[in-house]
């Protein structure tokens, strides 16, 4: 008799369970903004479909692709240009040579002067410092054939304690 005791137990807390898996979830806030549902899309067993709302045609042509121009202007708040005293420092041998510029007239003239030099080191440029992509592709147009992407160095800054460029980096040292 216990035991049937034991299996009924044992029965109505599965169905309880298994009818609280089916229930459907309800919004306690909506504070606006965009649907996070396309984010789910490639995440596997994720619920996404057109049958609970979500119409990925819609949410493609609301947007259009992300181009460089859209990450300018690049600001660093922890880099101006100025005098770099080289110094030693210890990175991963495999680390590829790059080097900090900004738009300005000195990294101008230091990436014309050392571009056989970085070109010869395959060096990859990350311009700190940019306003407009006519200023980047001026920059480019120095570089002639170097690697030029814009992004903010405050982070490689603050780990290398930098406080200014143009700067060339390698895994034995800095120098300007």
């Amino acid at each position: 008799m216990a035991w049937i005791k034991g299996v009924a137990l044992t029965l109505s807390l599965a169905l309880a369970i298994a009818g609280t898996a089916q229930a459907k979830l309800t919004v306690v806030a909506d504070d606006g903004g965009q649907s996070a549902t396309p984010y789910y899309v490639a995440i596997k067993d994720a619920d996404v479909s057109e049958q609970n709302g979500y119409h990925a045609q819609a949410e493609a042509s609301a947007h259009r692709p992300v181009t460089e121009a859209d990450m300018l202007p690049v600001h660093s708040k922890r880099l101006t240009p100025g005098r770099v005293a080289s110094r030693a420092i210890h990175l991963p041998p495999a680390t590829t040579p790059f080097f900090l510029i900004g738009d300005g007239d000195l990294s101008q003239r230091w990436l014309q002067q050392r571009g056989p030099r970085l070109r010869q080191l395959h060096a990859v440029g990350l311009v700190v410092k940019v306003n407009t992509a006519a200023q980047l592709r001026h920059l480019r147009a120095l570089g002639d054939g170097l690697i030029l992407r814009p992004v903010t160095g405050d982070d490689i800054a603050k780990r290398l304690g930098l406080a200014h460029y143009p700067v060339l980096i390698t895994p034995r040292g800095l120098q300007q």
